[in-house]
């Protein structure tokens, strides 16, 4: 979770990097990285729904 985290915001370590590519399968980072995705568009819309909704 930390390495999708880190990625996400662009500041993850080179040696980082080089451990998660070199663990393996992909899956994990993928399935992280889209529900990530998804969560935080999800939030984003909430937010502006709200914000939006009390500016009425």
């Amino acid at each position: 979770m930390q390495s999708i985290l880190a990625g996400a915001f662009g500041v993850q370590s080179n040696r980082r990097r080089e451990e998660d590519f070199g663990s393996g399968s992909p899956l994990p980072y993928l399935v992280g990285g889209i529900l990530f995705t998804l969560i935080f568009v999800i939030g984003v819309a909430l937010i502006v729904r709200w914000v939006l909704s009390t500016q009425a």
